[in-house]
């Protein structure tokens, strides 16, 4: 099987901000995904571990199928510097009645301490791109466990506004978390 690299429901495919880029989710990244996934499943919606098996099944049986739709559910990215894979994520729960969707991203386990910042905010740079100009959506949002306050500075700071606490909403290492939500509109409608 040959595995698609363009979303027919984008005219461009690819987004750059200096040495960074993203592309369609590529298949040859699934395994270095699959790693991150497990190492931060603390912050994740993933109950259990993947595995090369169930991972090769989304591949094939799910993100493949997302290429030819006019209006994927999610459109998911490669994040990529110098062409080598370090993260991935995309826009997923796309409302495209609402014109909303939810930003999705990690990125390789070591770059969490040291480079989180710059990796979020170029990352989101390039997925508002995607997001405002491309599909002219209304609105992205970032939904978060609450477990990692320095995402919300680099969300502030790249103007985002905080638009929900959902308290006590997921049960994390046997007690209750809030989810907290952050959003920004597209200013350009």
């Amino acid at each position: 099987m040959t595995y698609p690299d363009r979303y027919i429901c984008l005219s461009r495919n690819e987004f750059v901000h200096k040495n960074y880029k993203i592309v369609p989710i590529r298949f040859e990244d699934r395994s270095v995904i699959m790693k991150w996934r497990n190492e931060q499943m603390y912050h994740l919606r993933q109950n259990e571990p993947l595995t090369e098996m169930s991972q090769d099944e989304y591949f094939n049986g799910i993100v493949a199928g997302l290429f030819d739709r006019e209006r994927p559910d999610q459109i998911l990215f490669s994040y990529l510097e110098n062409d080598n894979c370090i993260g991935y994520g995309g826009l997923v729960h796309m409302n495209w009645v609402d014109r909303n969707a939810e930003i999705s991203f990690i990125m390789k386990t070591e770059l969490e301490n040291d480079d989180f910042h710059l990796h979020w905010s170029t990352y989101l740079k390039m997925i508002e791109l995607l997001a405002f100009e491309e599909l002219g959506l209304h609105k992205v949002y970032v939904y978060a466990f609450d477990l990692r306050p320095h995402l919300y500075e680099v969300l502030l700071e790249s103007g985002y506004f905080f638009d929900a606490k959902l308290s006590g909403h997921c049960l994390f290492n046997e007690r209750y978390i809030d989810v907290v939500i952050h959003s920004k509109l597209n200013y350009l409608e």
